[in-house]
């Protein structure tokens, strides 16, 4: 990919990095002294070149020039990421612009021999997707090799089963109901081959209750799998029994939570369950379960057809593979799309968003992983890279990728106070940090909003989500309590700013009531 003036570059190499022996001057000597190429005082300082330590993660911002370097130099030291080609997408009806039924399915290359990579047995599947490099889509970015790998390696008796999550109820995601919606043969193969892997013969394919639509196109494609023969007792030829069945739940946020959709699946309200044991061990009905993401299993069986190495050839190291994105606010093109893993987040909204409404200098800032992970400011957004690891770098996360972009005419105190109430509204209130702790977080955004309080409040906030965070049985404590922490950490001018507006305009209603009060005639 070469696009004027919006490339991002890296440049990957191990070892300890310095200033000094990794400085821009030095950098561009070393691919002048290797490629004889002559310095040319052209040279200008036009791009944003990251050095990628892959021992320690750390990265360095650079800006260097690179015009005036032959194009072989800089293609051996460095790697765009970003660009996907048709070619190497996996997701290729994500739009249903083709037949979803099992016949169009089938053109496009899903079901191919997959009894062939069913036969290769649990141990190689496993050793492929680890190779692989993928990282669970559905938030935490687990290894999925290594989490499938955690169940039983022989039956003790008890069946195993494999859940998929298709709860999808972060706000701004919306990739999974895609793949219900238009690919959902990837989805019911992927169960096949993830199943096989994890010794299950049998998988539940959890949907929130409001998915009517992908809950109708998921059972067609359940019920076209069993009429030819891809499912059921000798399931795609292969010698052994798969089942799939289609759960529809009740739209309760917390059923997201593996235990709580656990939980659901029982028949019982949807209340996470401590750990240990875990679900590995004593999961739905008391038997080894996994439970993971669509997009997850939907990417399985491509990673194997393809190989995992084409897989890991995307995206930086520890972030590998392609991604959908999924994309909203305040852009001009709504969209999800798959990308490459480690585009940089300006890319992907400029590329397929068709940029920020009124530019890239009217961007406010974006939350990048769904409603839970902490928003970023512009500043951060021009220069972050769409993955784990730099996301993390920056105190937020890639969650689901769901990017949800606010430009200048949003309120971004009202914005989080809103999704403060999303999780009051959404706790199970079994634990008391989180029971008690969303609500106040709510009440007190709610004074941080119309600006009613002191300035010392915003620290006692700051607070109040850290005696949340971490204290509570599920992650929904965690979520609540970072999109507040985001606004502290990069917008509290703006909390301090209202509570003076707020103060200064209540001093004047009062100076004016006063001097009715001394001018009032009453006969």
């Amino acid at each position: 990919m070469k696009r004027a003036g919006h490339t991002r570059v890296l440049w990957d190499r191990g070892g300890t990095h310095d200033s000094d022996k990794y400085s821009p001057k030095r950098l561009i000597s070393q691919l002048w002294l290797q490629e004889a190429v002559t310095p040319q005082p052209m040279l200008t300082a036009t791009r944003s070149l990251r050095l990628v330590n892959p021992r320690s993660s750390t990265l360095l911002l650079r800006s260097i020039a690179v015009r005036g370097l032959s194009s072989s130099a800089v293609e051996s030291h460095i790697k765009v990421h970003g660009g996907l080609s048709d070619a190497d997408r996996i997701f290729t009806n994500i739009y249903g612009e083709y037949d979803i039924s099992v016949e169009g399915a089938l053109k496009r290359g899903d079901w191919y021999r997959t009894k062939d990579l069913l036969h290769l047995g649990r141990e190689w599947i496993i050793d492929q997707i680890k190779k692989s490099g993928l990282r669970g889509r559905g938030g935490a970015g687990f290894p999925s090799g290594l989490k499938w790998s955690f169940m039983p390696k022989s039956s003790d008796g008890r069946p195993h089963y494999l859940v998929v999550n298709a709860d999808e109820s972060e706000p701004g995601t919306c990739k999974d109901r895609e793949i219900m919606r238009h690919e959902p043969h990837k989805l019911v193969e992927g169960c096949v081959i993830a199943g096989t892997a994890m010794g299950a013969n049998h998988a539940y394919i959890y949907l929130r209750g409001e998915f009517w639509r992908e809950a109708q196109a998921m059972e067609k494609a359940v019920a076209e799998a069993y009429s030819k023969g891809l499912l059921g007792d000798n399931a795609c030829g292969a010698g052994f029994p798969f089942h799939v069945y289609v759960a529809r739940g009740a739209g309760a946020y917390i059923c997201g939570e593996e235990t709580g959709l656990i939980e659901s699946l029982e028949g019982n309200t949807g209340k996470p369950r401590l750990k240990p044991p875990f679900p590995a061990n004593v999961g739905l009905y008391g038997c080894p379960t996994t439970v993971t993401n669509v997009e997850t299993v939907a990417v399985a069986p491509t990673i194997l057809r393809r190989g995992a190495d084409w897989f890991a050839g995307f995206g930086r190291q520890g972030n590998s593979g392609t991604k959908l994105y999924a994309i909203s606010g305040n852009v001009k093109n709504p969209i999800t799309v798959e990308e490459e893993m480690s585009i940089p987040l300006k890319d992907l909204i400029e590329m397929h968003a068709g940029g920020v409404v009124g530019g890239w200098d009217n961007l406010q800032g974006i939350i990048p992983g769904g409603s839970s992970v902490p928003v970023i400011p512009k500043d951060i957004c021009s220069d972050v890279l769409m993955d784990f690891d730099d996301l993390k770098r920056v105190q937020s996360g890639l969650g689901t990728a769901a990017v949800t972009v606010m430009d200048n005419s949003i309120d971004m105190i009202k914005a989080i106070a809103r999704l403060s109430y999303f999780y009051k509204h959404e706790s199970c209130g079994q634990c008391t940090p989180c029971r008690e702790g969303t609500t106040w977080l709510y009440k007190m955004m709610k004074r941080m909003e119309s600006g009613e309080a002191e300035l010392e409040e915003i620290d006692m906030l700051n607070e109040l989500t850290h005696e949340i965070e971490g204290h509570t049985i599920c992650a929904l404590g965690d979520a609540a309590a970072w999109p507040v922490q985001g606004l502290i950490r990069h917008f509290r001018p703006q909390m301090e700013e209202r509570i003076r507006s707020f103060k200064a305009a209540k001093e004047i209603g009062q100076e004016s009531k006063e001097g009715e009060k001394q001018f009032s005639y009453d006969p």
